[in-house]
C-alpha cells in the first residue's frame, strides 16, 4: 500500500473564508484604514505615525497600505511564552491553539454553596491556583476583578495574586503606565531578571481599542511602554454588530481587522519586531436583550474569519472561546462552550481566551465553569489528534487473524492501544443500575465534586524572600 511505519496523521480542519474571500477583506481592511482611519488621541504616537508616512489632521490617523503592510512584515510570525520558572509552554506560531481564561469578572460564583457575590482579591487566588491545577487550559488571565481594595491599586493587587498563585503564563490589563510598570517589576522579580523576560516572557498585556476605530490615549500609552520593553502586547478590539460596528458579519470582521492592525502600525514604528499579538472579540448585539453575546454562533465564525486573517498576515492570534450567557453552569453553558472551543481549535484560533471563566455576558466567573471547559478542551485535543494512519493502527494482519464473528478483547494488539482512547472522571458512561449502586450522582453534584477538589491545588510556593519583596512593592504602591 505504500505506506511507512510513520504516523500520517491529518489534523482536523476548518475554513470559514476561501482565498478569495481572504483577499477581498484584506483589500477593504486596507480600504478602512487608508480612507477612514482611526482617532489616536496621544501625542508622542501622532508624531511617530506623521513622521513615519501616515496622514495626521488633528487626532485622525490615516494610514496608507504601504505602511500597514510593512508593519505586518516586521511583525514577529512566532512567539514563545512560558512559565514564571522560565519553561517553555506555549509556541505561537500557525495555527497551533492554546486554551486560557479570562478577565475582569465582577462577580463569583461559588462552587459550594452556589452563592453569586462580588469579585475579590480572595478569589483571585482561588482562581489563579484552579488555572494552575487544570492541565488544559494553558495560560491565565485576571479572571476577576478585586472590589475589596481601592481601583487605584486593584490591578496590581490582582496581578501580584494571579502571579504568585499560578506558574503559567499571565495575560494582564492595567489601569495606565505606572501601574503596567509595577506589574512588569514583579514579572520581572519572579522569573529572575529582564534577560530572562526577554527569552521567555510570562507576562503579556492586553489592550483594547475603542469600537469604532478609536483608542483611549492611556491605552496608547501602555502599548508604546510595552512595545519599548519588549511585553507581548495583544490588541484586541470588541466590535459588537449591530451597535458599535456594521450590523453584517462581513463589516463587522473588516472592521475588527482594521483596528488590530492599526495597532500594529503604532506598535512596529516603535520597536520593529516587538512581539504583537493581533485579535478582536466580534460579537452580536442581541436585539431582543442588547447584551453583548458571549454565547452567539456567530461570534465563533467572526472570531474564525479574523483567525484566518491572522494565519494569511503570519500573526499570532487571540481568539475568543469557552464563555457562554448562562448564568449557571447548565446545560447552555456546556453547549456552549463546547461549540466554541472546537471551532476555534479547528481553525487555529492561536491564543484562545475566556475559556470557563465568563459566564453571564462576561460578568461572571465559576470555578466549576472552569473545570467542566477543562474537560471540554481534553475532548477537543483528542479530537484534534486527528487519527493516526501506519501499518499498526489500520491492524490488517490482525483483523484477517479474528476474521468474521471473532472479537479483539483479548489480543496484545487492544491492550497496547486502548489507552490511547479519552477517559473523563466527568462525564458517565456507566449502566443505569451500576450508576446507582455507586450513588447516583448527577452531572452537577460530580462536577461541583471535581471542582472542590482541584481546588485544593497550590502551585509550588515562591521563596520567602521574593515573598517579602512583593510585600514591599504591594506597600508602596498608592
Amino acid at each position: 500500500m505504500g505506506m511507512t511505519r510513520d504516523e500520517l496523521t491529518f489534523k482536523p480542519r476548518l475554513q470559514v473564508i476561501n482565498q478569495d474571500q481572504i483577499e477581498q477583506i484584506h483589500s477593504a481592511t486596507l480600504d478602512v484604514l487608508e480612507r477612514t482611519g482611526v482617532d489616536i488621541p496621544h501625542a508622542g504616537a501622532l508624531e511617530i505615525l506623521n513622521d513615519s508616512g501616515a496622514k495626521v489632521v488633528g487626532n485622525r490617523v490615516r494610514m496608507p497600505s504601504w505602511l500597514v503592510e510593512e508593519a505586518i512584515r516586521k511583525a514577529p510570525s512566532r512567539i514563545v511564552l512560558g512559565t514564571r520558572t522560565g519553561k517553555r509552554t506555549i509556541i505561537l506560531e500557525r495555527d497551533k491553539t492554546f486554551f486560557g481564561t479570562s478577565l475582569d469578572c465582577v462577580d463569583y460564583l461559588d462552587p459550594e454553596t452556589h452563592v453569586r457575590s462580588r469579585f475579590v482579591s480572595e478569589n483571585v487566588k482561588v482562581t489563579a491556583a484552579l488555572c494552575d491545577a487544570l492541565p488544559h487550559l494553558h495560560w491565565s488571565m485576571f479572571i476577576g476583578m478585586a472590589d475589596d481594595v481601592p481601583p487605584d491599586v486593584a490591578d496590581r493587587v490582582i496581578a501580584r495574586y494571579a502571579l504568585q498563585y499560578s506558574e503559567k503564563p499571565v495575560a494582564f490589563c492595567s489601569k495606565d503606565t505606572a501601574n503596567s510598570k509595577d506589574i512588569y517589576e514583579m514579572a520581572l522579580l519572579l522569573c529572575g531578571g529582564k534577560e530572562n523576560f526577554e527569552q521567555i516572557p510570562c507576562l503579556l498585556h492586553y489592550s483594547e481599542p475603542i469600537s469604532p476605530l478609536a483608542y483611549f490615549g492611556p491605552a496608547v500609552d501602555k502599548i508604546i511602554y510595552c512595545a519599548e520593553n519588549n511585553i507581548p502586547v495583544i490588541n484586541s478590539p470588541a466590535p459588537q454588530a449591530g451597535g458599535t460596528a456594521p450590523s453584517t458579519l462581513a463589516g463587522i470582521v473588516v472592521q475588527g481587522n482594521a483596528e488590530t492592525l492599526s495597532g500594529l502600525v503604532l506598535h512596529q514604528l516603535i520597536n520593529p519586531g516587538a512581539p504583537f499579538i493581533a485579535g478582536a472579540f466580534t460579537t452580536i448585539m442581541d436585539m431582543q436583550t442588547t447584551v453583548f453575546s458571549y454565547g452567539a454562533c456567530e461570534m465563533s465564525l467572526m472570531t474564525a474569519a479574523l483567525a484566518q486573517m491572522a494565519q494569511y498576515y503570519s500573526l499570532p492570534f487571540f481568539g475568543t472561546a469557552g464563555a457562554t450567557d448562562s448564568k449557571f453552569c447548565d446545560a447552555q453553558a456546556g453547549a456552549e462552550a463546547a461549540f466554541q472551543c472546537l471551532t476555534a481549535a479547528a481553525i487555529g484560533s492561536g491564543m484562545v481566551h475566556d475559556c470557563g471563566s465568563w459566564m453571564d455576558h462576561g460578568s461572571l466567573a465559576s470555578p466549576e465553569f472552569m473545570v467542566l471547559v477543562n474537560e471540554i478542551v481534553d475532548a477537543v485535543d483528542h479530537f484534534m489528534r486527528g487519527i493516526a494512519l501506519n501499518e499498526e493502527h489500520l491492524a490488517l494482519d490482525l483483523i484477517h487473524k479474528v476474521g468474521p464473528a471473532g472479537n479483539f478483547l483479548q489480543e496484545d494488539h487492544t491492550m497496547a492501544h486502548f489507552r490511547e482512547i479519552r477517559y473523563s472522571e466527568l462525564f458517565d458512561r456507566t449502566i443505569h443500575d451500576d450508576w446507582e449502586k455507586a450513588g447516583a450522582k448527577r452531572f452537577e453534584q460530580r462536577l461541583q465534586e471535581m471542582t472542590l477538589e482541584t481546588m485544593k491545588h497550590r502551585p509550588e510556593p515562591l521563596d520567602d524572600e521574593v515573598v517579602k519583596e512583593l510585600d514591599k512593592m504591594q506597600a508602596s504602591w498608592k
